[in-house]
């Protein structure tokens, strides 16, 4: 199991783009945290994302980027 509360000084979370989100789904099944919830456009949980990248290189959309 992670350690939540290393990653979170460590790391910012991802976010996802409302106008490039098209809802597939893809990054929540690739999430190793569960960080990721489904909507109309999915979001990211910033205080479970631990910043591994796995949903940007799973979003066949190009949807997720870092947080600012």
């Amino acid at each position: 199991m992670f350690n939540r509360s290393f990653f979170k000084t460590k790391f910012m979370a991802h976010k996802i783009s409302a106008d490039i989100c098209v809802a597939c789904g893809t990054c929540q099944g690739e999430c190793p945290t569960g960080a990721i919830k489904e909507g109309d456009v999915y979001s990211i949980d910033p205080d479970v994302c631990i910043d591994c990248g796995t949903c940007v290189d799973a979003c066949p959309m190009g949807a997720i980027s870092p947080a600012e």
